[in-house]
């Protein structure tokens, strides 16, 4: 019997198996444990098409808004190539809320295209599982060639700050 491996990726040098990984939340057998949990499980979705994976585990304020026919035809004509978590904050078991920003590998008419965002997951009030509440604004981080900006310059992503007051934060 062969193992099939997770989309997720996740630990991806462990190859994890589908089936002990992503594989039991599409099945609906147990609930996501933390948001990461619940934005591996989506992809895993989108690949498997699983569109009705993907309805349930919005938010009430995001089903609203849910096409279902153009979610299908995105998951159905992508061939998609992996996952890339870059940062999770809190959406742990013992959270209320969480974000996880991540990076979709996808291809669409032979061309390799990627999906960057930062979500907002959110329990739900009464069984505590985790939903998808709604997608936050990334801020790109700026493209500096040669010279890094001295703390007090302006700040190469043009918005008129000092550079230690703007993008310099994180550094």
């Amino acid at each position: 019997m062969t193992q099939e491996t997770c989309p997720c990726r996740a630990r991806a040098q462990d190859k994890p198996d589908f089936a002990a990984c992503c594989g039991p939340y599409l099945a609906r057998e147990k609930a996501p444990p933390t948001a990461e949990a619940l934005m591996r499980s989506r992809y895993s979705a989108f690949v498997k098409g699983d569109i009705d994976y993907l309805y349930e585990t919005l938010s009430p304020d995001q089903r609203k808004d849910f096409n279902r026919e153009t979610t299908s035809e995105w998951a159905r004509k992508s061939e998609w190539l992996g996952l890339d978590i870059v940062e999770t904050e809190n959406g742990l078991e013992a959270d209320a809320t969480g974000t996880v920003t991540f990076t979709a590998h996808f291809g669409r008419d032979g061309k390799a295209l990627t999906h960057k965002e930062k979500s907002l997951f959110t329990r739900d009030a009464g069984d505590r599982s985790w939903q998808f509440a709604q997608e936050l604004s990334l801020k790109s981080q700026p493209v500096v060639l040669g010279v890094q900006p001295g703390r007090n310059d302006p700040c190469p992503c043009g918005s008129g700050k000092k550079y230690k007051k703007c993008c310099g934060q994180a550094a």
